[in-house]
C-alpha cells in the first residue's frame, strides 16, 4: 500500500467563528482506494500557502511511501533542509499529513486509532469550553461591555455552560493578546481578573473547574502578582503565564503559586515538551495535535508526562479533525485530564462531518469506527471556501497602552 495523491481544503468558518476564521484539511488517498483525513493548525502564514506546503511536503516525503511508516515519514520531513528542530509551521503541515496516515492505518486494519496506540483507557472524555460571547461574531467589541470585560456577563455564560454539562470553563480577562508580551499587568487588569474569577466561582460553585488563560502575556513577576489574586478561587490551572519559550520564568511561576501551571498550545514535538518537564515549568501539558507533530508525537508527549506526574489536556482551537486526533490520544492515555471542546461540537463543526462528534452530558464519547472515526463532508467543505486574507488569529501588533497592561 502506498500513498498516491493529496487534496487540500481551505474552509472558511462562518459566524460565530468559534475555532478561528478558517480550517485547513488534507486528504490522502492510497493505491488501494483508502482515504485518510488530517488537519493543520498553522496560523503563521496565509492558509492557501499552508495548503501549498501540504502538497509540497507530501510530494517530497510521503507520496509513493506506505502510510504505515509514520515514524520514517516524520523523520524525513522533520529533517528536510537538515533543520531537525521544532518549527511550528512545518510541524503543523507534518501534523496534518501524519494524522491522515493514522486515519488510513485505522481504516486498513479495521480498528480505531486509539486501539493501535495501547487501547481504550477512558469510556468518556471530560470536556471544557471557552466562555464565548453570544451573537454572530466570536470577537467581542472593544468598546462597551462585553463578555471578556464584564464579570456578570461572564458568570451568566459560565452557568449556561455548566447547565449544559461542561465541568470546566476557560476564560482570559487579563488583557489583549499582544506580540509585545511579556509585560506587567496593570492594576486595572489585576482587579478585573480577580473580580471576574470571583464572579464565576460564586456562580458555578463547585460544579465546574475554572481554567484561567493568559496566552503568555506577562513577565514572571507580573504573573505571580496575578496568581496571588487568583489563588483564593482555586483554579484548576494557570495557563501560559509567561511567553512559552521562557521555561525558566515559567518554572519560577510554577514554584511560586499553588495553582497548577499549564502550557503547550504553542509548543511542538516531544523535545519541547520534554524541556518543559525538565525545567519543572508546568504540570499540565496541552499539545494541539494539529501543530505539535501529530498523533505519534502526541503519544510520546503523553508518555513522558506520565513519568513526571504531568497530566494531559489537549488544546483545540481549530476544526473537528484535530479534535478527532485529540480524542484518539486522550482515549488511550492514562494521564488524560480534560479535553478542549468547541462548544458541544455542534454548529458548523458538526456540519463538516458526515457523523458529528458525540458529546453527551459534558463528555465526548470516542467513536468505535475505524481510523479517526470522522469523515469530512467534502460537499460542505467545498461550499465554504476561505476567501479572506486575515490570519487565523490576530493579536495586537503594537505595545499595550498603560491602562491595558503595560
Amino acid at each position: 500500500m502506498k500513498v498516491t495523491s493529496i487534496e487540500t481544503f481551505v474552509v472558511g468558518n462562518p459566524p460565530p467563528r468559534h475555532g478561528g476564521r478558517y480550517f485547513i484539511f488534507a486528504k490522502l488517498t492510497t493505491d488501494s482506494g483508502v482515504d485518510g483525513i488530517g488537519e493543520a493548525y498553522v496560523a503563521t502564514v496565509g492558509p492557501h500557502l499552508v495548503a501549498d506546503m501540504l502538497v509540497d511536503v507530501a510530494e517530497r516525503h510521503l507520496i509513493g511511501h506506505s502510510p504505515f511508516n509514520v515514524e520514517s515519514f516524520w523523520r524525513r520531513a522533520y529533517g528536510s533542509g537538515y533543520a531537525l528542530r521544532p518549527d511550528p509551521t512545518l510541524c503543523g503541515v507534518m501534523s496534518a499529513l501524519e494524522i491522515a496516515c493514522w486515519d488510513i492505518i485505522g481504516k486498513e486494519t479495521g480498528r480505531p486509532v486509539y486501539d493501535l496506540l495501547g487501547g481504550r483507557v477512558h469510556e468518556g472524555l471530560r470536556t471544557y469550553t471557552y466562555l464565548y460571547p453570544e451573537g454572530d461574531d466570536a470577537y467581542a467589541p472593544k468598546d462597551g461591555p462585553n463578555l471578556y470585560t464584564d464579570p456578570e456577563m461572564a458568570a451568566e455564560a459560565a452557568v449556561r455552560a455548566v447547565d449544559l454539562g461542561f465541568t470546566g470553563v476557560k476564560f482570559d480577562p487579563a488583557g489583549p493578546y499582544s506580540v509585545f508580551d511579556g509585560r506587567q499587568p496593570s492594576l486595572e487588569r489585576l482587579e478585573l481578573s480577580e473580580r471576574y474569577t470571583s464572579a464565576i466561582r460564586e456562580a458555578v460553585g463547585n460544579r465546574a473547574d475554572l481554567l484561567f488563560g493568559t496566552h503568555g502575556q506577562f513577565t514572571p513577576s507580573g504573573a505571580l502578582r496575578l496568581a496571588r489574586r487568583l489563588e483564593a478561587y482555586d483554579p484548576l490551572w494557570f495557563e501560559e503565564p509567561v511567553p512559552p519559550d521562557d521555561l525558566e520564568g515559567m518554572a519560577r511561576v510554577a514554584a511560586g503559586t499553588t495553582i497548577p501551571v499549564a502550557t503547550g498550545e504553542r509548543l511542538t514535538t516531544v523535545s519541547e515538551f520534554a524541556a518543559v518537564l525538565r525545567a519543572g515549568a508546568a504540570s499540565i501539558l496541552q499539545p494541539d495535535l494539529g501543530r505539535s507533530g501529530g498523533i505519534l508525537q502526541g503519544k510520546k508527549i503523553a508518555s513522558i508526562g506520565e513519568v513526571h506526574q504531568a497530566l494531559l489536556a489537549p488544546h483545540c482551537y481549530c476544526g473537528p479533525v484535530v479534535a478527532a486526533a485529540n480524542i484518539a490520544l486522550a482515549t488511550c492515555s492514562p494521564n488524560f485530564l480534560i479535553l478542549e471542546s468547541i462548544d458541544r461540537w455542534d454548529g458548523f463543526h458538526a456540519d463538516l462531518l458526515e457523523t458529528p462528534i458525540r458529546w453527551e452530558d459534558g463528555q465526548v464519547i470516542p467513536s468505535t469506527q475505524p481510523g479517526l472515526g470522522v469523515v469530512l463532508n467534502e460537499e460542505v467543505a467545498r461550499a465554504h471556501p476561505y476567501e479572506g486574507d486575515e490570519l487565523h488569529l490576530a493579536p495586537e501588533d503594537v505595545p499595550m497602552p498603560f491602562e491595558e497592561g503595560l
